[in-house]
C-alpha cells in the first residue's frame, strides 16, 4: 500500500483577517478566486501569493461559493443578497437577481451545456444562468431540502446535496430530479464534486463522513477518524483522489478511490476551512475564514 503524500502548508493573509475567505475556485488566468462572506468582496490570489480584493455593492449579500464559468469569467453566489454575481479577470462586476424572492444561492458550478447552475437553498429550486443573466429555475420535489452544493456529474446530470434532507439529488437538463437518501440519519451532506473514478463524491458535515455515490444511485459511506470532523468542501485531485476540509477540526483530508483516508493538521487553531480547489499549480488552495487562504503542496 503506498504511503500518504507529505503536504507543505504556506499561508497568505487577506488584507481584512474579519473578512471571511469562504469559496474558491481556479480562475480562467491562472489565478485562485476566492469570496469574502463577512465584507461583501471578490478576491484573487496569484500562485506567487500577490492578492487583490473586489469590494462589492452593496458589501451585505453574504458571497459564498464561486466558480469558473463557461464565458471566461468568474460567477458567484450571494447567500444573504440573493443574487449570481459575475466578475471578469479585470475586475468588472455584474449581478442577476432570481425570479424567486429570498431564494438564498449558494452552491454553483459550471453545467455541461455552458451555462453555471446554482442551488437556492432557501427556496428548494435548482437554477440556471445564461453568460448574458437568463435565469431557469427548477423545483425539487422535496420541501425545506435545502440544496447545497453542486457539480456537473459524469453522466451529464447536475449532482447536489441536500443537507436537511439528507440526501443527494441528481437534476437532467429537462429539469427531472432523481432522490438518493444517504444511509445515514443526519449525514447532513453539503460539498459535492465529480471524482476521477466515474463517481460523485461529497461530504456528511453532520456524520464525519465521506460518500460516494454511482450514476445509478449506490451510495458508499466512509467515516472519518473524527467523527466531529464536520467535512464540508470536497474537490478532485489531480492525484486521483479527493481532497476535503474539516471545518470543525482545522484540518484538510484525502481519501482515494477505495475510501483510504489520511489527514493534515493546519496551521493554528479556529483556521474553519471551507472552500478548497485543485491550483494550476499543482498545489490544493483553500480559503480559511480566520483569513487566510492557505497553499498545500504535496510531496
Amino acid at each position: 500500500m503506498p504511503s500518504p503524500p507529505s503536504v507543505a502548508i504556506t499561508e497568505f493573509p487577506v488584507p481584512d483577517r474579519a473578512a471571511g475567505p469562504y469559496g474558491i475556485t481556479a480562475g480562467p488566468d491562472g489565478a485562485l478566486w476566492f469570496t469574502l462572506v463577512h465584507r461583501g468582496g471578490i478576491g484573487r490570489i496569484a500562485t506567487d501569493g500577490t492578492l487583490t480584493v473586489h469590494p462589492l455593492e452593496p458589501a451585505s449579500g453574504g458571497p459564498s461559493v464561486i466558480t469558473a464559468g463557461p464565458d471566461g469569467a468568474l460567477w458567484f453566489t450571494e447567500f444573504r443578497g440573493h443574487r449570481i454575481g459575475r466578475i471578469t479577470t479585470t475586475g468588472d462586476r455584474t449581478s442577476f437577481r432570481p425570479p424567486t424572492p429570498d431564494c438564498g444561492p449558494y452552491g454553483i458550478t459550471a453545467g455541461p451545456d455552458d451555462a453555471p447552475w446554482f442551488t437556492e437553498a432557501g427556496a428548494d429550486r435548482i437554477g440556471r444562468i445564461t453568460p448574458a443573466g437568463q435565469i431557469t429555475e427548477f423545483p425539487l420535489p422535496l420541501a425545506g431540502a435545502f440544496p447545497s452544493a453542486i457539480a456537473a456529474g459524469p453522466d451529464d446530470r447536475l449532482w447536489f446535496t441536500m443537507n436537511q434532507a439528507n440526501a443527494i439529488g441528481a437534476l437532467g437538463r429537462g429539469g427531472d430530479v432523481t432522490v438518493h437518501p444517504l444511509p445515514t440519519p443526519g449525514g447532513a451532506p453539503v460539498g459535492i464534486t465529480a471524482g476521477a473514478d466515474g463517481a460523485c463524491w461529497f461530504t456528511e458535515i453532520g456524520a464525519g463522513r465521506i460518500g460516494r455515490i454511482t450514476p445509478d444511485g449506490t451510495i458508499d459511506e466512509f467515516a472519518l477518524p473524527d467523527p466531529a470532523a464536520r467535512p464540508h468542501a470536497i474537490t478532485a485531485g489531480t492525484d486521483g483522489a479527493c481532497w476535503f476540509t474539516e471545518w470543525g477540526a482545522d484540518r484538510v483530508g484525502r481519501i482515494t478511490p477505495d475510501g483510504r483516508i489520511d489527514e493534515h493538521d493546519l496551521p493554528g487553531p479556529g483556521s474553519e476551512p471551507h472552500g478548497i480547489v485543485q491550483g494550476p499549480d499543482g498545489a490544493l488552495w483553500t480559503a480559511l475564514e480566520i483569513g487566510t487562504i492557505a497553499r498545500l503542496t504535496t510531496r
